[in-house]
């Protein structure tokens, strides 16, 4: 089934503005990192010390989202709730059920490549973990699955954290392969619930690879909904404690409080209503940082390439000046060991010489560590030839290519994703409304001022999804257009007129009364809910209704069931999955 469409203008290549963008932001960075920055990381071994070389795959890749936190959590179930749907391969439990790695990515159809098919795959960018070996390899596995946020996102799922002595029988580098990912991500993730505040040493090690990003990371509490608010107090005072610990720095860090339940499924355990106000305004400040991720995505990518160069250039300073002191026939590994003994006051003199600043130069310590592994002698010497290379991207190429990007902001309905139904609805500079530029086809005098056919569409997220809109944004008294985007959920009102407050749920009996208003004989009604009540808990949720509404309209039209229920479906983006 085709899901429904929000009408967002795309040129007649099939791209958005932004993904016209970053398109050519990517084919700028792979040309200057390939011609100015590569050869400098290959001439001074950058990868002994950070990182392979990137490939164009890892320049050209979608923005990444890495999901951490010890097991059971909600990770794979948060991954849910943002999709509006399971993944291929997804298991949830109250036992460590994730034992792998996962990356969600888009594909034409459910399924699973393994991880050795998907490391040796030229269209994804996950060759270089080919690095961490076979056992690696069998714990990490691509999920593909035909949803649109997944279009503009790569979501990557991990294993639990544990404690103890089974931490150390992975049988392959667990931080190393978090710091991979970690440098390839666009967000990155760190969530607990109020029953595993505790932080064990494995968990330490992954946040402390995080050192260097500290910008991608978000915190995350949740199943906040099963602790009084007394309690969650204490929580949130526990895990500050907790988090101070192993971050030190002396910026508090921000907390999102939430229970990020998928739409479908009904919350277990006690809820507590006292603290629904505040986690839904703390959802909606997550779900804002989630919502920026594609727009903002070339310029995330020009950052990550220009902290990279700004990190090969220095680690070419250091191997250029080691190399340079070393004498030239007798006592080199003497003066090699001296030098690695007091490695802070060579930096000073690199720091000193070149007029470099002190921020961009590694840890001592574990420049050591690496170091050890070489011998200084066998490293090139100080080429000033691929350093002004270097400077050269670094002065002008990159900030030839910042000038590409719009001043002015844009709404994230541009790039494929929908606002939280509170967004922009302000006109723009032409007075243009947002409810024309992004939901609804636009008039002629738009379409010529945007130099764009009015074709192809970007589809909305399922209606489970969380990034789906929670409401319409648009500013016509009588509602949205429902011919242009039938996705709509036109029975909202009605739904929250009738449903629990608590679980936003309709009863069977309320669901009765209502159905039976249609006229339609008992025995119709009956099949309509058994499709409608798809999951068998014996209540409909918000899309479960806005399902048998509409059924039974068509039914009244005389359409026959199955061509009603095919055609629903269709309309609201929902997929056989929910129905077999």
């Amino acid at each position: 089934m085709t899901p429904a469409s929000a009408n967002i203008n795309v040129g007649p290549d099939g791209l958005t503005p932004e993904e016209r963008l970053y398109q050519e932001t990517v084919r700028h960075l792979q040309k200057s990192y390939s011609k100015k920055i590569k050869p400098l990381e290959q001439a001074y071994c950058f990868e002994g010390f950070h990182s392979a070389p990137l490939t164009p795959q890892d320049i050209g890749s979608k923005p990444m989202i890495l999901l951490l936190g010890q097991y059971s959590t909600g990770k794979t179930t948060f991954v849910e709730y943002l999709l509006g749907e399971s993944y291929p391969g997804a298991h949830v439990g109250i036992e460590p059920t994730t034992d792998r790695f996962v990356a969600i990515m888009n594909g034409p159809e459910p399924k699973v490549i393994p991880g050795h098919a998907a490391a040796v795959s030229g269209d994804l960018p996950f060759s270089g973990l080919t690095k961490f070996g076979t056992k690696f390899l069998s714990r990490f596995q691509v999920a593909q699955l035909n949803n649109p946020l997944l279009s503009n996102l790569t979501l990557i799922d991990t294993p639990g954290i544990l404690s103890g002595s089974k931490q150390i029988q992975r049988g392959y580098d667990f931080i190393s392969v978090i710091n991979w990912f970690a440098e390839r991500s666009d967000l990155i993730l760190l969530l607990f619930d109020g029953y595993k505040l505790d932080i064990s040493d494995e968990f330490k090690g992954a946040i402390q690879s995080l050192r260097g990003h500290e910008d991608k990371v978000r915190i995350v509490l949740n199943k906040c909904d099963q602790i009084s608010q007394q309690q969650l107090m204490r929580v949130y005072g526990a895990l500050m404690w907790s988090l101070g610990k192993v971050i030190p720095t002396p910026e508090v860090n921000r907390v999102y409080l939430g229970s990020f339940w998928p739409k479908y499924k009904t919350p277990v355990g006690t809820v507590y209503e006292d603290n629904l106000d505040l986690l839904a305004s703390e959802q909606r400040d997550l779900l804002r940082d989630l919502r920026s991720i594609p727009k903002n995505a070339a310029v995330r990518r020009v950052n990550e390439i220009v902290k990279r160069a700004r990190q090969a250039r220095v680690h070419a300073h250091i191997i250029g000046h080691l190399r340079s002191e070393l004498p030239s026939m007798f006592g080199k590994n003497k003066k090699a060991k001296a030098m690695l003994d007091d490695l802070p006051a060579e930096f000073k003199k690199i720091q000193v010489k070149y007029n470099l600043p002190p921020g961009d130069f590694p840890h001592p310590d574990a420049f050591k560590e690496d170091l050890q592994a070489f011998k200084i002698a066998d490293f090139n010497k100080f080429s000033q030839r691929l350093v002004a290379n270097a400077d050269d991207a670094l002065s002008s190429d990159f900030p030839r290519l910042m000038q590409l990007f719009p001043t002015n902001g844009r709404p994230s309905g541009d790039y494929g994703l929908p606002d939280d139904g509170r967004g922009d609805s302000s006109p723009d500079e032409t007075g243009t409304p947002a409810s024309s530029r992004f939901g609804g086809h636009p008039s002629e005098k738009t379409a010529s001022r945007l130099n764009t056919p009015i074709a192809p569409t970007v589809p909305y997220p399922p209606p489970y999804s969380a990034l789906a809109a929670s409401a319409s944004t648009s500013r016509n008294p009588f509602g949205d257009d429902t011919d242009a985007n039938p996705g709509i959920l036109r029975f909202r009102t009605l739904f929250d007129s009738i449903c629990e407050p608590k679980r936003k749920m309709i009863s069977a009996d309320s669901a009765r009364n209502v159905l039976s208003e249609s006229g339609l004989p008992t025995e119709l009604l009956r099949e309509v809910w058994n499709i409608a009540d798809w999951d068998t808990r014996g209540k409909l949720d918000q899309v479960q209704f806005e399902v048998a509404m509409r059924i039974c309209e068509r039914l009244k039209g005389k359409e026959p069931l199955d061509a009603a229920r095919s055609q629903v479906f269709s309309e609201l983006g929902l997929t056989n999955r929910f129905y077999s």
